[in-house]
């Protein structure tokens, strides 16, 4: 018998502290969160009792979650779509992803090369 209580007063205590640690500030009475969770802490069956008698709010759930917008139902079928396969940059083989870095690269060691000679055409 005293285990099944030491269980009881132990759920007791989980569901208080759950309990008090879902609700925001402005849904606790009498006292703040923390005070109400050393409380709970320290003296489980008559805290977890007083939170659930006199320190919350009746009647909201702990944390609200935010609901989904309803869909509008469909009223016209469209057609399936067709895909198409096209070669993009992920179905490139890996050769051919290197040439064309090591043309991005060239191209920009050009431009480089050409500010520079602009830099020194305008010291000049």
């Amino acid at each position: 018998m005293p285990f099944i209580l030491m269980i009881l007063t132990f759920a007791l205590m989980v569901g208080a502290l759950i309990s008090i640690i879902t609700r925001d500030d402005s849904q606790v009475k009498y006292l703040p969160k923390m005070v109400w969770l050393i409380i709970v802490i320290l003296l489980p069956l008559v805290g977890s009792v007083l939170w659930f008698a006199l320190g919350r709010e009746p009647g909201e759930g702990g944390v609200s979650l935010p609901k989904m917008p309803q869909r509008a139902p469909r009223t016209t079928a469209q057609p399936p779509i067709q895909q198409t396969w096209t070669q993009t940059s992920a179905a490139r083989t890996t050769e051919q992803q290197i040439e064309d870095l090591d043309r991005e690269i060239e191209e920009w060691r050009l431009r480089q090369a050409i500010e520079k000679r602009r830099e020194q055409g305008d010291a000049d």
